[in-house]
Parts: structure tokens; C-alpha cells; sequence
């Protein structure tokens, strides 16, 4: 064994340790956030775990009910629901919960009420799930007014308004992101420790990218303003290089690759979505929340991202997000348009 090479790794930055030093800058803190924090970092362990041993666990597969959405539930989205709720009801530190899967928002029981309100995506991109491209969890952070008053308007607010958000991915690495509103970083999970650790420290995503992320198929019905960028990104007028195209399909691949390279994502809205695809509460604002804290830009198509209200806990938006110079290129082309 090499004893000297075993001793340096307890000197590595864990996203335990990460937390604690974050909590220590705040001397009123009381610690109920870290613990937050530690269950969610938990239910990831845990769904990776799951994704890992899926097919051997024949967890992959319909488990033949529909969601909220009207999408086909995988098993893995359900048994990832249980993991998430759970895991953050027994911290005792919500009040709210609001999923993907759920109908209506969960309600914490009061005698195990805390502060805070999760929203969650427990496994985006789960029609991925059987061909084991990456797959992910999408989670954001809201204080609510007053625990023992709590109620939807304390997750009805603007993605500015997050405390924290973060996303973990199952991929060939289990890699997890998080912004508690202080930059964004980036942690690795180590298998043999069990431990995520600081493998991407303050991430800031390049001014300008390469790449342009979109589900081209639904190019005939797209608005204006988005064809002409993506007729821009492929065949660009000032000389520059054409951008290339890379679309996972799965949100949290798409967004960390443009997080980690530069770039732009975009799921607008069509004539098929009038009001987009993506959900806001977990998809959006979390998203977002993670975009501007690294350098970059969220757009609506009509407004920053993280200054939308939701009116209800599904609602569905528009999204242009990834590098500060790619998205002011669209917002000019849909100021064109209104001006026009």
C-alpha cells in the first residue's frame, strides 16, 4: 500500500467540507442549510447507485403510470421520487416539496417542518435512460416566509429569489454542481470513498462559445428570431467559423457541457409549445440560477429568466441560456422583431 499517497487524499476538499467552510462565513447560521444540503447529496448517492445497477435491477422499463405531464414514468423516476421526497422530509429542514412527478406540492408534515422549500427535477431526461446516456437530477432552494404559514406563494416567486441550486449528473462520472449564490462549483463523485469531491472549483463559463444546443426536428415550428440565430450559428455571414451542433437531449448533459465549454442552449417556444417545453420552477430557474452565477445569461424571449413569476407550480417557459456574448446575440434578434 502506498501510505504516503493515502495520507495526501484526507487533505481533499469534500463537498462536506466545502459546505461547513461556507457555513462558517455566515456566524448566524445555525447549520439547518448544511444538513439540507447533505440529504440532497444523499438521495444523488443514492440515485446514482440506482442508475448504475439499473438493467441488473430490472429497474429499467415503463412502470405503467403517467405523470403530471402525461409522460410514461420510468421505474427509475419513480423509485427517484421516493429517494428525493423522502430523503428531504426526514432532514427536517423543508416545508415544501414540488416535483416533476407530483401532481400537487407536498406539504411537510408540521411536526417535521423546516425553513426551506425544495423543487425538483428527481431524474431529468429519463427517456435516456435505457440507452445509458447521461441522465440527471435538477434541484433549487427557496426560504419559505414562515414555516408553520407555509403555502404555494412561497415557491411562486422569481428564480432570483433561490437561495441555492445545483444539479447532479449520472454519466460516465457522477458529477455534481452546485451555486449557493457565491459562483458556482463543481464535485466529483470518488466511488472507493463515497465522497464527492472539489474537482471544479469556481466555474465560469467562456464569454463566447462554439457550440449551439437545440432540437433541430422541431425547426418547422419555430418563431423568427430562432431560426435566423441557428441559420447564423450554421452559416455565419461575418466570416467567423460555423458553430458546431451537439443536442443529448437529456437537460442536465446539455447544460453541462455548455457550462463547462461556452455555448448557448435553447428550447424556445414553437407553434407545438406555444409556451415552451421546459418546466420553470426545477428546469428553468435553477438552471438559470447556475448560468448567471458562472458568467453567462438566461432569456425567456422575452425576459431575464430569473425574473419570471411563476403563477402555478408546472408552468412551462421558453429558455435561451449558456454564454453572456451567444445569448445577447438572440435577445437583439428578438428586440428586431418587436421593433419590426
Amino acid at each position: 500500500m502506498d501510505h504516503a499517497a493515502d495520507a495526501h487524499r484526507t487533505d481533499l476538499m469534500t463537498i462536506t467540507r466545502y459546505v461547513l467552510n461556507e457555513q462558517s462565513r455566515h456566524p448566524e447560521s445555525r447549520g439547518d442549510f448544511s444538513i439540507l444540503l447533505s440529504h440532497i447529496v444523499l438521495g444523488c448517492k443514492f440515485v446514482c447507485s440506482a442508475v448504475n445497477k439499473a438493467g441488473l435491477a430490472k429497474l429499467i422499463g415503463l412502470a405503467g403510470e403517467t405523470n403530471i405531464q402525461g409522460e410514461e414514468q420510468k421505474k427509475l423516476d419513480v423509485l427517484s421520487n421516493e429517494v428525493f421526497v423522502k430523503a428531504l422530509v426526514s432532514s427536517g429542514r423543508t416545508c415544501i416539496l414540488v416535483s416533476e412527478e407530483d401532481e400537487e406540492a407536498t406539504f411537510v408534515d408540521p411536526t417535521l417542518r423546516g425553513r426551506y422549500c425544495v423543487v425538483f427535477d428527481p431524474l431529468d431526461g429519463s427517456s435516456n435512460i435505457d440507452c445509458g446516456v447521461s441522465i440527471g437530477t435538477i434541484f433549487g432552494i427557496y426560504m419559505a416566509q414562515d414555516k408553520d404559514k407555509a403555502s404555494l406563494d412561497d415557491v411562486l416567486q422569481p428564480g432570483k429569489n433561490m437561495l441555492a441550486a445545483g444539479y447532479c449528473m449520472y454519466g460516465s462520472s457522477c458529477a455534481f454542481v452546485l451555486s449557493t449564490g457565491n459562483g458556482v462549483n463543481g464535485f466529483t463523485l470518488d466511488p472507493s470513498l463515497g465522497e464527492f469531491i472539489l474537482t471544479h472549483p469556481d466555474i465560469k463559463i467562456p464569454k463566447k462559445g462554439k457550440i449551439y444546443s437545440v432540437n433541430e426536428g422541431n425547426a418547422k415550428n419555430w418563431d423568427g428570431p430562432t431560426e435566423k440565430y441557428v441559420e447564423k450559428c450554421k452559416f455565419p455571414k461575418d466570416g467567423s467559423p460555423s458553430k458546431s451542433l451537439r443536442y443529448v437531449g437529456s437537460m442536465v448533459a446539455d447544460v453541462h457541457r455548455t457550462l463547462l465549454y461556452g455555448g448557448i442552449f435553447l428550447y424556445p417556444a414553437d407553434k407545438k409549445s406555444p409556451n415552451g417545453k421546459l418546466r420553470v420552477l426545477y428546469e428553468v430557474f435553477p438552471m438559470s440560477f447556475l448560468m448567471e452565477q458562472a458568467g453567462g445569461q438566461a432569456f425567456t424571449g422575452k425576459e431575464r429568466a430569473l425574473d419570471l413569476v411563476p403563477s402555478k407550480i408546472h408552468e412551462r417557459s421558453p429558455i435561451f441560456l449558456g454564454s453572456y456574448d451567444d445569448v445577447e446575440e438572440i435577445k437583439a434578434l428578438y428586440a428586431d422583431e418587436i421593433k419590426a
